[in-house]
């Protein structure tokens, strides 16, 4: 008998994503994040989290509201409280160092809201994300206006005054002042007309492909997914998949549950 047109054989025949419980560890990650447990006061968001980023690599978190991205973004940055685990960055421990710290590390984070002064200038933001360093970086402007010519146009205009697309272009800039090796960026397309958003998604991939290793949050996830080397599931606070972009996408269940089909 046939099994031809038989739902159950199609669907062992489809790709499918790798659980998180399965999941092959990173060899040598730049950064690692094991069975972490935090959350804010007494309340607590994650159990159990994994995730891990390569030298260079391109990793994005994606799940539905509430699953705690941002949270992880904000953990590996200090700004959590952790219950239990551990987060290692280039070899050494940063579990639950203070936010002020990380820079030195070579970590560099961008949030979704109030990422930028308002009421300094352009020029005056960048230069603030250079302020550990006893010189200031002037190869370090000029590559970010080699990145960002619109804001070497608007320099001498006050931050608040930008669109919000100029004004994520700013805060990206501001971290990159100080050439981190990873940079974490919490939902960076939030905000912005659909005609900017691939543009943003461009720049990101630039900055990648340049060398310096992205950690992102987003609520475009196949756009993401599409561009990313690795992606993470993350469901009511702990890990459900993790596999390349492009497994992500393929997986029926993925994309029904967790990417509107």
């Amino acid at each position: 008998m046939s099994d031809a047109g038989d739902p159950a054989v199609e669907r062992a025949d489809e790709p499918t994503a790798t659980d998180a419980a399965d999941a092959t560890p990173v060899d040598d990650p730049l950064l690692s994040v094991r069975d972490l447990d935090a959350g804010y006061g007494d309340l607590q968001i994650l159990t159990d989290v994994d995730l891990a980023v390569a030298d260079g690599e391109y990793v994005t978190i994606v799940g539905p509201n509430g699953a705690g991205k941002s949270t992880v973004m904000r953990s590996v940055f200090g700004l959590t409280r952790i219950f239990g685990g551990s987060i290692h960055f280039a070899g050494e421990e940063i579990t639950g160092a203070a936010p002020d710290s990380m820079v030195h590390y070579g970590l560099g984070y961008v949030p979704q809201n109030e990422n930028v002064f308002a009421g300094l200038t352009v020029r005056e933001n960048l230069e603030m994300g250079a302020y550990i360093l006893e010189e200031f970086p002037d190869e370090r402007l000029v590559d970010v206006y080699d990145r960002f010519p619109i804001l070497e146009e608007r320099e001498d205009q006050r931050a608040g005054t930008l669109s919000g697309g100029q004004q994520q272009m700013l805060a990206m800039g501001r971290a990159l002042m100080l050439d981190p090796d990873l940079l974490l960026l919490d939902e960076p397309s939030a905000g912005l007309a659909p005609d900017l958003v691939e543009d943003l998604f461009d720049r990101i991939d630039a900055i990648n492909d340049a060398g310096t290793a992205i950690l992102m949050v987003e609520q475009n996830a196949k756009e993401a997914l599409r561009r990313c080397d690795r992606g993470y599931v993350l469901v009511q606070g702990e890990n459900r998949f993790v596999d390349s972009g492009d497994a992500l996408l393929a997986d029926e269940d993925v994309r029904q549950q967790f990417l509107g089909g």
